[in-house]
């Protein structure tokens, strides 16, 4: 049987939809204990109570108008849980995993249903209807549904939350690709030309580095009470959703709160070794050549 049989088609997207059933009973119970047992909790710049901001960092799945696609919003915050809410939010976790590799199945094999399945997806949402009266979202986003609440492994002392704003994706091209992307912008404006003169000095085999920096986030560095079992005393994390450690008797480990607003420029040294040169050989591209 073709994978793109009308059978295997509706067999993975009534997969998707019992595992978004799912995942939306999970985050609710999780939204429901939280509300019940109201844990200590720290949360970043919100006006919002602990419980509603808990709940609205849980189920907050939707696009905005006029949101960019690769954009999330983040939940900055940390609630010392007891193992009932610990046990909720890591089966929510689960959902999500399940729920992610389901999505990535049916993008993989049935690629143009994509669309469908999203749309398939909001109408199951419990409180689409309100949704829609309320706000007029009806876009979900996916990155939402499926990115995990972070939990710590065990019983944390400290945390030190901080910006994060040397981020940057990289992706290797070739003389002849770059070449291609230059062609796409206006050939007859004399930056590009000039550009185009610099890439046609290099080897061809050459390759190039193209930069993308990357939105501040937040990190969490944790200071476990006691060593892992591998050995270690802390982890560094990057959190979007609450930040979940076991409780204690003293509620919350020491904090270090991190400023309102990430800085504006790059926060760490460039290295040594760095490979990539500081300047951009094609500005209009951020195309760097390696050293």
């Amino acid at each position: 049987m073709s994978t793109q049989s009308p059978a295997g088609i509706y067999e993975a997207l009534h997969a998707l939809d019992n595992a978004f059933d799912h995942l939306m009973q999970r985050l609710n119970a999780a939204a429901a204990c939280y509300a019940q047992t109201l844990p200590p909790t720290w949360m970043f710049d919100s006006e919002l109570t602990p419980a509603a901001w808990f709940e609205q960092a849980l189920m907050d799945l939707w696009y905005v108008n006029g949101q960019d696609g690769r954009e999330t919003r983040n939940y900055i915050g940390i609630v010392a849980a007891e193992p009932e809410l610990l046990y909720t939010l890591e089966q929510a976790n689960t959902a999500k995993s399940r729920f992610s590799m389901l999505l990535q199945h049916l993008k993989s094999l049935y690629p143009s249903h994509l669309s469908e399945a999203r749309q398939r997806l909001a109408e199951r949402h419990p409180d689409i209807d309100t949704l829609l009266q309320r706000n007029g979202l009806a876009r979900l986003h996916l990155k939402q549904c499926w990115r995990h609440i972070p939990i710590a492994e065990a019983s944390v002392a400290r945390v030190r939350f901080a910006w994060y704003s040397s981020g940057r994706s990289i992706k290797r091209l070739s003389v002849a690709e770059a070449e291609q992307k230059l062609l796409k912008l206006d050939t007859q404006a004399a930056h590009v030309q000039i550009q185009l003169r610099k890439l046609a000095s290099l080897p061809s085999g050459e390759m190039l580095a193209q930069v993308q920096p990357q939105a501040p986030l937040m990190r969490a560095n944790l200071f476990f009470t006691e060593p892992l079992e591998d050995g270690h005393t802390r982890r560094a994390l990057n959190v979007a959703l609450p930040l979940i450690v076991p409780a204690t008797q003293r509620g919350l480990p020491h904090l270090t709160y991190p400023p309102t607003q990430p800085p504006s420029e790059r926060t760490r040294a460039r290295r040594r070794d760095e490979k990539i040169e500081a300047e951009p050989f094609l500005p209009s591209l951020r195309i760097h050549r390696y050293r």
